[in-house]
């Protein structure tokens, strides 16, 4: 298995700044960031404009309970970043409702406490540089139907912080945890399915990419570079769907991911992706309909957040074809959905 990658400060600036702008007006949201205690991290939201927003909490940084990556990390001392130790996931976005999402009112703010030990290790001690940036998720009002994503941007946080009692904070996720191959009986029977179709659709969808075939509707170009960028991508999920042996896979709910619309969730540390009772039941093998959600897809999805696959692995900036048209090129070739709704795209001739 590939280790996790330290990337340099500059490294990460660079890719924080090919999150370009978004092509819609300019974004009503402002984050401000301030200390609380040792290596807790108080994040403000608000919403600057003049209509109330339906932001997806989800899965995203405003999550209050599922140990997602809310913000980013630096140590000062390297200028590298510190990793992520929580978790990705894809949901199923037919079956969102309203408690997935948060709605604020205009000029209105919700404040949520981020306890960063517990998803970085931080026992070292000293100065470390947070922020948050990113693309949030968005519905109208009154819909939890996903069709955008709103850009997002703090103010750079220094905090300084003492080891030995940041050593001390429950991690959410235990990254020693050995992950078995837990899937027996139906559910191995359909992840090894949803393996090979996974193999079958991200070669296609590789092939694909490199001839330039739909690229401007899923990556808003067919210059050389977007070619061989997703091309590559899809070449190495094939390869792993394949029979690669850098991702690890898991039936049981290990790390306590598996929440209402769950499909599946990624570990970036350890390359671990586990699938949830959700995946089996309410997502067909393959998909018959352009841009629908199944098992195969969800793998590839998936797949892309292991940074062990290719470096670094993707966010979440666009679920569902609505939302994930919207995004720049920069934006798309960092979003898992955009290479499934691709891979999906090839195999159907949409």
């Amino acid at each position: 298995m590939k280790g996790v990658q330290f990337l340099s400060f500059a490294t990460l600036v660079a890719y924080a700044s090919a999150l370009s702008p978004p092509t819609q007006k300019q974004s009503p949201l402002s984050i401000e960031l301030a200390s609380s205690g040792n290596t807790e991290v108080k994040v403000s939201v608000t919403n600057n404009g003049d209509s109330r927003l339906n932001l997806l909490s989800k899965g995203t940084f405003l999550d209050e309970e599922l140990p997602v990556e809310k913000v980013s990390v630096f140590a000062k001392k390297g200028s590298s970043k510190v990793p992520f130790e929580g978790i990705k996931i894809r949901l199923l976005t037919s079956g969102l409702d309203d408690k997935d999402f948060l709605c604020l009112g205009p000029k209105e703010t919700k404040t949520i406490t981020v306890e960063t030990a517990a998803l970085h290790t931080l026992d070292e001690g000293g100065d470390f540089s947070v922020f948050a940036k990113g693309y949030l998720p968005y519905a109208e009002a009154n819909s939890t139907e996903l069709c955008g994503s709103l850009s997002y941007e703090s103010n750079k946080l220094t905090m300084s912080v003492n080891g030995e009692v940041a050593s001390k904070v429950r991690k959410s996720v235990n990254k020693r945890t050995a992950v078995q191959n837990t899937c027996t009986g139906t559910k191995l029977s359909a992840v090894n399915t949803a393996l090979s179709n996974c193999n079958k659709l991200a070669s296609a969808a590789a092939g694909a990419a490199s001839a330039g075939t739909k690229l401007d509707a899923y990556f808003k170009t067919t210059s050389s570079s977007t070619k061989n960028t997703v091309s590559s991508r899809l070449r190495a999920v094939a390869g792993d769907c394949g029979g690669g042996s850098i991702t690890k896979t898991g039936c049981t709910d290990t790390f306590n991911g598996c929440s209402a619309n769950v499909l599946a969730y990624t570990v970036p540390a350890s390359n671990t992706i586990v699938y949830c009772d959700v995946f089996f039941n309410s997502l067909p093998a393959l998909a018959n309909t352009c841009h629908g959600q199944d098992q195969a897809t969800t793998v590839l999805h998936e797949t892309t957040h292991a940074p062990g696959v290719f470096s670094p692995g993707t966010d979440d900036l666009g679920y569902g074809f609505a939302a994930a048209s919207k995004l720049s090129t920069s934006q798309a070739i960092l979003n898992a959905d955009s290479y499934a709704l691709y891979a999906n795209a090839i195999n159907l001739n949409c």
